[in-house]
């Protein structure tokens, strides 16, 4: 799904964080083991060849120690107690590691953080969408008929269970509360958008709503519902491009059944 959190958990970050930190240690801890090994082996060697010879050996074994490959039957018994011990403290390391890597990654806040830097690179390439404010009745609606017509669509909205389901159905979702509506309105890249169509059924927030995003965009086309003429002339003069009375557009189909029928009974 793709949805950027507003909100999203800073805790995310953090685990992330650390979990690099440990990555690194964990690391360390193993070239720790290469190196003492490469050591204690080099220091073992009692054959005459050259030290650049005994300590690429011991190199390659110490490799082959660490990364559970190799024969080492040759060794006589010095080396063997000796590869027998590095062999327990790798197997202590990289358990060590193992469990302190192991499920930090998996958590919500971790998956909602990746999902944003994700989100954040879709953000950037968009262009040409058009934005759809709430996803209710109307913005589900809306944003459909949009998607059939070719339409990229981007959802905001400010309730969680309505953004996964936006973007179960194939948007791309902004989610952000209400007192940080302003900060999703600017992530959503009206300065490149084609339109934003708001469907709150809150006369207020759609004010709200066409007053912020024209003063991001003041040429972007904004449509909006309006409850009557005065709510409409309030939107207008706010910066709407087409405000729709949803009464008069149910009056005006009502008027126009009844004309129908009455001609058909004539």
């Amino acid at each position: 799904m793709w949805i950027y959190r507003i909100d999203e958990p800073r805790l995310g970050a953090v685990r992330v964080r650390e979990w690099r930190r440990r990555a690194r240690h964990a690391v360390a801890m193993l070239v720790l083991v290469l190196v003492a090994a490469t050591g204690g082996l080099v220091l073992l060697d009692g054959s005459t060849a050259p030290f650049h010879t005994r300590l690429f050996t011991a190199l390659w074994d110490a490799a082959n120690l660490t990364t559970t490959l190799g024969d080492f039957s040759e060794f006589d018994e010095r080396q063997k107690v000796f590869m027998l011990a590095a062999m327990l403290v790798t197997m202590f390391v990289a358990a060590f590691s193992i469990s302190r890597l192991t499920g930090i990654l998996s958590g919500d806040d971790v998956i909602a953080y990746r999902e944003n830097r994700a989100m954040e690179r879709q953000l950037e390439r968009l262009a040409g969408h058009v934005v759809v404010v709430g996803y209710r009745s109307l913005g589900q609606r809306v944003s459909a008929q949009l998607r059939e017509a070719g339409e990229t669509v981007l959802v905001l909205v400010v309730d969680a269970s309505l953004a996964d389901k936006a973007a179960e159905n194939g948007n791309l979702v902004i989610l952000g509360a209400a007192d940080v509506f302003d900060d999703a309105l600017r992530r959503a890249r009206l300065d490149s958008a084609r339109a934003l169509i708001a469907t709150s059924p809150d006369g207020d927030a759609n004010v709200a709503i066409t007053l912020l995003a024209k003063s991001l965009n003041r040429s972007l086309p904004i449509s909006v519902p309006g409850e009557n003429g005065l709510r409409k002339a309030l939107l207008e003069d706010a910066g709407a491009t087409d405000v729709v009375i949803g009464d008069d557009i149910v009056a005006n189909a009502l008027i126009g059944k009844l004309g129908a029928r009455t001609k058909a009974v004539s």
